[in-house]
């Protein structure tokens, strides 16, 4: 890795440990292991850094999340992926973490792909849903917008409380239940 791509990362992981208040110009450096003059010949500053670490941080959710939204399946099997794929889920999520910062929301331009992200999520998760609806797969009373913004606020929350318990056993209680939820909305077979 060149030094943009290392204090970008360094950055990255430092947000996620620290918040953006925590993490200094000094921390980054330190960890990139590279100097002041490589980070402002790269950055205009820690803003300028951190937007773009934040970027590559919701980019990569997204891809992440595609992965699943996209595939083949039923779309209780794709949102089902979806909640159960692998997740550091005692680090909190990286993009949701960022929501509890008071320095990353009061700082529009850093705020932006967080709100974009999370915005991004929530619109996914409806596609899938009015994809399974629209097949039959999911109850025509199914509200896609709703139940996305559910799911969302449970995995979200999922994250505090295994936080807050030092335990991934609430997040997985959390999913086990969106998920049980979702199926009772799964139209019995015909016969």
């Amino acid at each position: 890795m060149n030094s943009e791509e290392r204090l970008i990362e360094s950055t990255r992981e430092l947000l996620w440990e620290r918040g953006y208040i925590g993490t200094s110009p000094t921390a980054i450096q330190h960890r990139a292991k590279a100097g002041q003059g490589s980070m402002y010949h790269h950055f205009t500053g820690k803003s300028d850094l951190a937007l773009a670490a934040i970027r590559r941080t919701a980019d990569e959710m997204r891809a992440k999340a595609e992965e699943q939204f996209a595939a083949p399946g039923t779309a209780m099997e794709r949102v089902t992926a979806y909640l159960r794929r692998e997740r550091d889920v005692l680090k909190g999520c990286p993009i949701g973490r960022l929501t509890q910062d008071p320095d990353v929301m009061a700082d529009p331009a850093l705020r932006a792909p967080v709100d974009e992200t999370l915005a991004w999520v929530r619109a996914r998760l409806a596609e899938v849903l009015a994809e399974g609806r629209e097949r039959g797969e999911l109850d025509a009373g199914l509200d896609p917008q709703e139940t996305a913004a559910t799911i969302a606020a449970i995995l979200q929350g999922g994250y505090v409380l295994a936080r807050a318990a030092d335990s991934v056993e609430p997040f997985d209680q959390a999913v086990t239940g969106v998920l049980g939820l979702l199926t009772a909305c799964v139209p019995a077979p015909r016969t």
